[in-house]
């Protein structure tokens, strides 16, 4: 196929795939719940963090850590400490345990008491160097102030090579703003033009199967050179075709 019939195939797909119906199986269906921005943007946090496994699982433990913060995430984290938070050790997600959970909202009640909140946190990382690799980096630094190594396995660190696909979804949700019903565009400090493709098993193969990927691993100069492939199909919002690119993997097993 040439460049120009991918694009267009590519077009379809997205636009086949970024609809509410999307929703229904995925776990941004989680932060949908809430209306509220910071409950919004902590629910999608927690849920992006732990989305590896099945959709499935992802999402019936999502809700249970939901349940676990009385269903008003910002309130249980910024209003909680010591006895309080030991509800959390119940929760497991695989290899994410309670006493990550816990560390987890210790270090998100930093981050709004000290450092204005997740939004603050990643623009005045992204103001760095006007690039998303600059905001995650900036955040790995805030979100490990305290102490809990054992944690940072469960953040992605990019200045190590990391794809950090989860927090490259977690920014497509809190910032795209297309109007189509499933990102919340939440977030305006950084452009939809600067988002980084989520990338995991299923972009990356079906990417290199349409030849936007040369790179065999799956780590940030694979990101760097999809994406670059991708912004020259839209400059301005390349990452709306993960949906594209996710549903052909998932859905049509491409």
């Amino acid at each position: 196929m040439k460049q120009t019939e991918i694009k267009e195939f590519l077009d379809e797909k997205a636009e086949k795939f970024n609809r509410p119906v999307f929703i229904e199986t995925d776990p941004i269906q989680v932060p949908k719940l809430f209306s509220q921005k910071e409950n919004i943007e902590i629910a999608a946090f927690l849920t992006a963090a732990i989305s590896w496994g099945s959709r499935p699982a992802i999402i019936k433990s999502a809700l249970r850590l939901m349940q676990l913060m009385d269903n008003h995430p910002y309130d249980f984290i910024t209003q909680n400490s010591g006895k309080k938070l030991e509800h959390l050790e119940s929760f497991v997600h695989r290899t994410f345990n309670g006493q990550d959970c816990i560390y987890f909202a210790r270090s998100l009640k930093n981050i709004y008491q000290n450092h204005g909140g997740l939004q603050q946190v990643f623009t005045a990382g992204f103001s760095k160097g006007n690039s998303v690799k600059e905001a995650l980096a900036h955040f790995y630094t805030v979100f490990f102030e305290l102490p809990g190594a054992r944690t940072r396995k469960h953040i992605a660190n990019v200045e190590r090579g990391a794809a950090a696909k989860r927090l490259n979804m977690f920014l497509r949700w809190l910032v795209r703003d297309d109007n189509c019903g499933v990102d919340f565009g939440l977030w305006k400090g950084i452009p939809a033009s600067a988002l980084m493709l989520p990338l995991d098993v299923h972009t990356g193969n079906v990417a290199r199967k349409l030849g936007l990927l040369q790179r065999k691993q799956n780590d940030w100069k694979a990101v760097e050179e999809v994406t670059g492939v991708l912004c020259k199909f839209d400059p301005q919002d390349p990452v709306k075709y993960d949906f594209a690119l996710f549903g052909l993997g998932i859905f049509e097993k491409f």
